[in-house]
Order: structure tokens, then sequence, then C-alpha cells
């Protein structure tokens, strides 16, 4: 059994697969016709969907792809071609683009980033510009052999990584191969990224779907609370020193030993798959 829904702009799709152990849901970025590429009603639809994801307290886990050959090839640049036409207004279009990515751009990447529960990039296609910072919001990326990245910001487009990739590259990656990707913008292949730490782990291209069910088979049977935990204990790690590190960790420990541990214990001792009931709090 699943239900299915469409955001506002219909260009992103949203399902959910109900199972007694947990829901998944998954958001389908709709726009195969431009390899999913990004605009303001894109960015809207993706921001709705994972806000029905965050409303939904079923849901265990999310799952975001694209449809067609492509997970998503950046910014739509149809408009934007236009710009060195007469009369342009650079002013006026610099006010426009800081209100569409306020306003759009940005909220969609942070919907996916603070999802509440953990989020997994199924990554079937090109992957360029924006496009990996959304793949990146992500918790756990996979991708198919085919796919690649391309960072096209600098040396196609004249302007600035964005979407966080300027965050998440150096973070993954490091600083060398952060510069490289941004500056020369070179084709980097499934297999590269996920030998540099871009993604989790790149399968053939039919073993995809397969490697992101076992995934989400772990991720929907996990608790709740556990995973959103985790995620916050990791992401603020380099913020701290260890001592302090030390101390959130013991937090964190305080809450859920109590809920979890006596479950998860029983079912490693009987050599079972554990499933943890509970909030995601």
């Amino acid at each position: 059994m699943g239900t299915t829904a469409q955001p506002s702009n219909g260009t992103v799709s949203y399902s959910v697969e109900r199972a007694t152990d947990g829901d998944v849901a998954t958001v389908t970025l709709n726009r195969p016709e431009t390899l999913n590429s990004m605009n303001d009603e894109f960015m809207n639809d993706i921001t709705e969907a994972f806000g029905m994801v965050a409303a939904d307290e079923n849901v265990r886990a999310a799952v975001l792809t694209g449809a067609g050959r492509g997970f998503c090839s950046g910014a739509d640049l149809r408009n934007a071609a236009a710009g060195d036409a007469e009369g342009f207004d650079a002013e006026a279009a610099g006010e426009a683009t800081t209100d569409s990515m306020d306003n759009a751009f940005h909220p969609a990447i942070r919907a996916v980033a603070e999802c509440p529960v953990p989020t997994v990039a199924r990554i079937n296609g090109v992957t360029a510009g924006g496009g990996i910072g959304l793949a990146l919001s992500c918790d756990v990326a996979i991708a198919a052999r085919s796919a690649f990245f391309v960072a096209t910001f600098g040396p196609r487009l004249g302007i600035v990584p964005d979407l966080g990739t300027t965050w998440q590259l150096p973070m993954r990656v490091g600083r060398a191969r952060a510069l490289g990707m941004s500056l020369l913008g070179e084709r980097v292949t499934a297999d590269q990224a996920a030998e540099w730490g871009l993604v989790w782990k790149t399968v053939d291209d039919a073993e995809l779907d397969d490697a992101v069910a076992q995934v989400v088979d772990v991720l929907r049977r996990s608790s709740p609370a556990a995973m959103a935990r985790i995620r916050s204990a990791i992401d603020g790690a380099m913020q701290r020193d260890l001592a302090d590190q030390l101390d959130v960790e013991m937090g964190h420990q305080a809450v859920l030993i109590p809920q979890n541990m006596a479950h998860g214990a029983e079912a490693f001792l009987a050599k079972t798959d554990p499933s943890f009931p509970g909030s995601r709090y």
C-alpha cells in the first residue's frame, strides 16, 4: 500500500510506501525534459514535498531522486541566457537573484538538510551545478555507475558554487579536490566520487534500486530519535573540541539508552534485526 501527492507546481512527485516497520517517502524531481533543472517553482515544490515528510510522523526515511536520465542538472539557464541583451539591468538582475535564492532555492536546501528523518540521495544520472548541493544535502548518497558530477559554476558560468556546495565539497573531499572541481569544472565520475568520499557508494546501474532499498531497510527499522541525534552530533562535531563532543555524546546516550538499549541488546543476542519503536525526538 502507498500514497501519492503532487506539490503545488507539479514539478516534483511525492509518494509514501506504507509498511508496518516504518514508512518511506520518495521525492522525485520531475522535469526530465530539462534533466530536472532548477527554477523557483521546482524548488518550492521540493520545499513542499519535504514539508510533507516532516508532517507525517509515520515516515522513517526519505529518498530523493530524479526522473529520466538525470538527477539534477542545476539551474535552468534558459532565462539567464538573455542576460547580455541590450538594456540589461544588472542591478535589477542581482536583486532578482537574491530574492529567488532567499525565497525559493535556500528554503529547499534547508528543507532537505533539516529533514527530521534520514535522507537518501538516489543519484541516477548527471548531477551538475546546484544539483551537487542538492544531492549532498542528503545524509547518504548512492550513485549509479553511469552518473557523474560536474561543478559548472566557475569556468562555464563565471559564478561561485552555491546551494551549500562550497560548504559540502571541502567538508567531504578536502580543499584540493574541492578547488579542483570548482575551478576547473572537470567531470567527476561516480567511481571517483565514491573514492573521494563525495558519496557513500557507487553501484552498477541495474543495482541502484536494490542498493537504495537495502539502505532504506536499515533506516526504516532504526530508532527515529537515534537517527536524528546521530546526525546532530556529527554535524556539530567540527565546531567542538573532543571534551565538548564527549559531553554531547553523553547527553544523547542518557536519553537513548533507557529507550532503546534493552531492545537492541535482546535482538543482538537473538541474532535478529531490531525494529525500534518511538518518535523522532
